[in-house]
């Protein structure tokens, strides 16, 4: 919906006091710290106007307002349209991403790693696009103990998997040959579909029960979602100086411990940044989630997501993702 100037600063500066301090909004309270030249009664039909739009509730029939979950998704919004990028936190994204490994998962680990240390809530990333990166060389190592290493560079990073095989370094090269050879420029998921594969290894007996082992491996891996959780932020949550009620820590720990939950909430298809707040759902009552989708290098690889009160610092949170975002679409 559309506001005015002024209820549309009215909203976002009552939204970002009552992030900051927890304190029911009153017109004398704007009047005070935001419009001091307009009355309380001009204000308060503003405040009342914002509620009959559903950006505002009042708990107390003669209490003051707080955001409801429209309110702040208004908000996130307009923090969106408003982006302007923090250099330090531009700068500590640039140096991960310059020092980044060459593994997709410890790439993937390390923004989620980032991204809770950048803005103190607990963060959670889920890998779910494994299968469409692009294979570019596959190389299977044997190693000890009849295991193999099986390396996928890709274009958007080298994705590594193990598997078990007495295959000698001789069988492990030239498998490693035939299926960069048949499958560079295809993505993983294309490898591992139908019998295509099978079929076309034709009279080579010495690698097949090798690529068989690589295919059944890979499905397995490609299978299991990838969620890694950095919840060591939850910590904050219980800071004896947050206006926080011990319900809503408690809904947030329990949705950290729930991997079928998370999954169901942070995945996303979605190319930017969304938000879901409590009430949409009994399980997330009061808390509040801001997802967003990893790209790189064109793969939509990961999403990722950050978790709190509904009454967190929502600037700061989709600020650092959208500035992982545009610097790993950005990467060559």
């Amino acid at each position: 919906m559309k506001l005015s100037e002024r209820k549309h600063f009215i909203l976002c500066s009552v939204i970002e006091d009552y992030i900051k301090d927890a304190a029911p909004i009153t017109s004398g309270g704007v009047q005070d710290k935001h419009i001091p030249k307009v009355s309380t009664a001009t204000l308060r039909n503003e405040l009342n106007a914002l509620e009959s739009m559903g950006y505002l509730k009042q708990l107390h029939t003669s209490g003051g307002r707080i955001p409801t979950p429209e309110g702040y998704k208004y908000y996130v919004s307009t923090l969106l349209e408003d982006f302007e990028v923090s250099e330090d936190k531009l700068k500590k994204v640039q140096k991960f991403l310059d020092n980044e490994t060459s593994s997709l998962t410890q790439i993937l680990s390390g923004i989620a790693e980032l991204i809770s240390e950048t803005t103190n809530y607990p963060t959670v990333m889920i890998a779910n696009g494994y299968d469409k990166l692009v294979i570019e060389e596959v190389k299977i190592i044997p190693l000890i103990d009849n295991e193999a290493l099986v390396l996928f560079r890709t274009r958007s990073g080298i994705v590594k998997n193990s598997m078990q095989t007495n295959a000698s370094e001789k069988v492990c090269d030239d498998a490693s040959a035939f299926l960069t050879r048949k499958f560079a420029g295809k993505t993983i998921g294309e490898m591992l579909e139908g019998d295509t594969l099978i079929k076309s290894l034709g009279e080579v007996q010495t690698f097949r029960a090798l690529v068989n082992s690589l295919l059944e491996s890979m499905r397995k891996f490609i299978s299991k979602t990838k969620i890694d959780i950095r919840g060591e932020s939850a910590v904050n949550l219980l800071n004896e100086n947050e206006r926080r009620s011990i319900k809503q820590t408690k809904k947030i720990l329990s949705l950290l411990g729930d991997k079928e939950e998370l999954y169901n909430q942070v995945e996303t298809s979605s190319d930017d940044i969304t938000v879901k707040i409590g009430e949409e759902n009994e399980k997330m009552e009061g808390c509040a989630l801001i997802t967003a989708p990893i790209v790189i290098k064109g793969a939509p690889v990961a999403s990722i997501a950050v978790i709190g009160p509904d009454r967190m610092d929502y600037a700061n949170i989709a600020q650092a993702l959208k500035i992982v975002m545009s610097e790993l679409n950005k990467t060559k």
